[in-house]
Parts: C-alpha cells; structure tokens; sequence
C-alpha cells in the first residue's frame, strides 16, 4: 500500500509554457509521479521534489484550520448528486468533475467534490477520501462509504448517506427553532434589569441621599450592586465575558463538567422533554440506518456513541455496548442501564427478537420526530409560564426595593404639610 505523499513539479508543455504546482499522490515510489504527470499533461517533467513529512503535515493543519466549514445542506446535496450519477452509470470522475463545474450557485458542493476529485485522482478509494476530511464527512457518512464500497452498493449507500443528512438538518433546524423564543424572552429580561440597575437606580439613589432617607436592607443592596456596575461596567463586561468563555471551554473540554450539565438538563421539566425527544430522534435515525447498512452492533453502537453531542444518552450508549459485548441484547441492556424511554426500550427488544430491529428503529425515529416538532410547536406555550413568574418576580422585587421607600417618602412628606398646616 502506497503513501500519500505531496510533490511541488516543473514541467514543459507541448507549447513550450512551463507549469509548475503541488500535487498529492498515493504511490510507493517517486518514479510513478513522473509518469503520471507525464501521461496527464503530455509534456516533460523538468523536476520534481517531495516534500518532507513535516512541510505536508503542517500544510495540511493550515489547510484545516482556515478553510470554510462546509454546511450540511452542502454534504447533503453532493453526496444526492453523486449517487444520482453514479447509480445512472456516469463514471466517478465524471460524476466529480460534473459537480466541480456545476454553476447552480451551490459553492460548498464543487468545493466538497474538488476535495474528493483530488484525493481519487492520487489513487484513493472513496472511503480513504471521505476519511481525509473528517471535519466534511461524519463518521457515519464514512462508515456507510466503506461498507458500500466493499459491497459495491456505493451508489445506494450515498444516497442512503444524504438522506440520513437531510433528517438529522431537519432536527437541528426543529431545536434551534425551540430555542428562539425562550432566549429573546430570556435576553430581554436581562435587558431591562440591566437598564434599570445602570439608569433608574442610580437616580433613585441619588434623590434618597438629598432626603436622607433611610433605607431598607434590600434597597441599600441593590443600590450597592448598581454602584458597582456603573463604576466598574469594564471589569463587569469583561468579567461577564470571561465567565462565559470559561463555561464554554469546561463544557467542551471537561467531559465531567459536560456530564453534569447533561445530567441537570435532563431533569428540568421542558429541557428534558426537548432533550429526550430530539436525543432519542438522533439515536434512533442513526442505530437504524447502521444496522440497515450491514455493520454489527458492537461497531453501530460505538459508531453512533461517538457521533451523538448528548454526553448524558454518549455514557449510557458506552454502558450498552458493554452490555451487548457480554452477550446482553440491545434492549435489555437499555432497560439495565436505565435512562431510556421505556416505549423505545421495549419496540427495540420487540424488533431483536422479530429479527425487524431497523423497522422498529425507522419506527421510533419518526415517532420521535413527530413529538420533537409537537414539543416545538407548543414551546412557547409551556415556557409562558415560567417566563411570566420571572418577570413577575423581577417586578415585585424592584417594586419592594425602590418603589416602597419612595411611597414611604412621599407619605413623611404629605403628613409633615398637613402638620404643618
């Protein structure tokens, strides 16, 4: 088996112009790349220099780093056309070159398909391309590429590939939506607390220090806070800032810190039904479709364990591979691990003891879905209470806090005139 190596060339075309670039190759000698570009171009090779491992391996982390992440809807539409084409008969070359040279507006498909053209073009197998890119092609994706080209079912599989995209866009797309409105309700909550304690309070503060009002402990409180925001706003921001990015790294790069903020989602009242409806959706689509595929429990569990974001359904996923390794069916190592919907838990020992496992999870998949667009058409219904209750408890505190002692001035004001008079 050769090696992909990089190679910077010079050669003499027919016309007497001279063309030089990169090229990647999968070969065991240098000899093979002369030929080739001898053969390509019908010209001379004037030179030609490998480039040492460390120059390949840095260019391509340059090339990982600073490329354009490819969306999804643009893996969905190329791995579509590409199997469109080849199920037609259109050689795989063709097929790429066709996408390449596309003008339909859609940018990412040529970009992924000149990826891909390139690496073919070097002597690699579809799967070796796919497995180049892991930040274009999920592991699922890759694994089905595989599978389809050992079984020379590639076609069916890309196809298969692109339809399993689509559906996991359309989750994505379904909890982002969920999302929407609970935050700007959230955002603008935080909005007016923020404008009162930076504008409003300070005014109020400076008016009871006129009338030497005294003052509550909880309106000498807030007043302290507000003083500390405007005169420290920069450490505040920065701090505010700095506590965010904190939250994000722990929750990226500490799986324990990732696992208990799982573990509270699942438990509050909404999340977990979000959580659930989406997780199980995303499981269900994934185990049925690598099943269907022809892979092993064993590897579709772990497959799948790794592909799933959910740290809370990614530990018990890991438990259930165990489970099945000691001889455990899928289903009653669920039920034993435990933290799974007890209606998926028993269709998935139904479908294992019917032999129908990938029509019970095709099942629980668009059950799933079903719910998860019912949990986000009624969203903003559910969370409409819990958002009144905080911004009514937000207004009765400002009210006991600051408008309290003003009615208590406004009052010592009134009986001083009227004893006065």
């Amino acid at each position: 088996m050769g090696t992909v190596r990089t190679y910077f060339y010079r050669v003499l075309l027919p016309h007497g112009e001279v063309r030089s670039g990169f090229l990647r190759l999968l070969v065991e000698r240098d000899h093979s790349v002369r030929v080739r570009l001898e053969q390509e171009t019908e010209g001379t090779v004037l030179s030609l220099m490998r480039l040492p491992t460390w120059l390949t391996a840095i260019n391509d982390f340059r090339l990982r780093t600073f490329r354009s992440q490819v969306r999804s809807q643009d893996l969905a539409g190329f791995l579509r056309d590409l199997g469109i084409m080849l199920d037609a008969g259109v050689p795989m070359m063709d097929a790429l070159k066709t996408l390449i040279e596309d003008d339909t507006g859609y940018r990412g498909v040529a970009g992924i398909a000149r990826r891909v053209h390139a690496d073919i073009g070097s002597g690699m197998r579809v799967p070796q391309s796919f497995s180049r890119h892991p930040d274009v092609f999920p592991e699922t994706v890759r694994n089905l590429a595989e599978i389809g080209d050992e079984s020379g079912t590639l076609p069916r599989m890309l196809l298969e590939s692109a339809s399993h995209v689509e559906r996991l866009i359309d989750i994505h797309r379904d909890i982002r939506t969920a999302m929407i409105y609970p935050t700007l309700v959230f955002a603008s909550i935080l909005g007016v607390g923020f404008f009162w304690l930076y504008y409003v309070v300070p005014n109020l503060a400076q008016l009871f220090k006129q009338l030497q009002a005294k003052l509550p402990p909880l309106t000498q409180w807030l007043i302290n806070v507000s003083d500390v925001l405007v005169h420290y706003m920069v450490l505040v921001a920065v701090g505010f800032v700095v506590l965010v990015v904190l939250l994000l790294w722990l929750f990226r790069s500490v799986p324990r810190f990732r696992r208990a903020c799982y573990e509270l989602m699942h438990r509050l009242p909404v999340v977990r039904t979000l959580l659930t409806s989406s997780g199980m959706a995303f499981i269900s689509e994934h185990l049925s479709l690598l099943v269907r595929a022809g892979l092993d429990f064993m590897m579709s569990l772990d497959v799948l364990a790794r592909a799933t974001s959910n740290q809370y359904y990614r530990d018990r996923l890991m438990r259930v591979r165990e489970g099945v390794a000691r001889g455990e069916g899928i289903g009653a190592s669920m039920r034993r691990v435990g933290g799974f919907p007890a209606m998926a838990v028993r269709m998935i020992s139904v479908g294992e003891e019917s032999g129908s496992l990938d029509k019970q999870l095709d099942r629980l998949a668009a059950e799933y879905r079903k719910r998860l667009d019912v949990v986000v058409q009624s969203l903003s219904e559910i969370i409409k209470p819990a958002l009144i209750l905080i911004a009514g408890g937000l207004f009765i505190f400002l009210i006991v806090a600051l408008l309290l002692p003003i009615y208590d001035l406004v009052r010592q004001s009134v009986g001083q005139t009227l004893g006065v008079g």
